[in-house]
């Protein structure tokens, strides 16, 4: 017999995170079906220093401006702004201004 379908919702993401004095917080909000989604709230000026995720990943930022480095191109952006990065691509990113970032990772199936 099969599963009935699921959903989750969450209604202002927004709400999840509060973005920290001099620092940085993250916490997932997803995890599963084959997806890992976490939300990062920075203060102005702080960063993720280079790294590279193994799987796909999409950046989308909620709220803020950040400076994010991919594979050595420095791009800023914005609300509404999404960036897509292939497995293993070097990325960094620095928060110009107190911002809220959502990371949306392609778990393998």
């Amino acid at each position: 017999m099969t599963e009935p379908a699921s959903a989750t919702v969450i209604a202002n993401l927004l709400d999840e995170v509060e973005i920290p004095e001099n620092g940085t917080l993250s916490r997932v909000a997803f995890d599963g079906d084959g997806f890992r989604v976490v939300l990062f709230a920075f203060d102005t000026g702080q960063e993720l220093t280079d790294h590279a995720a193994t799987v796909p990943a999409i950046v989308q930022v909620l709220e803020g401006r950040i400076s994010i480095m991919l594979d050595g191109e420095t791009h800023e952006i914005g609300p509404g702004s999404w960036v897509h990065m292939e497995a293993h691509l070097i990325h960094a990113l620095t928060a110009l201004e107190p911002s809220i970032v959502i990371l949306t990772l392609r778990r393998s199936i």
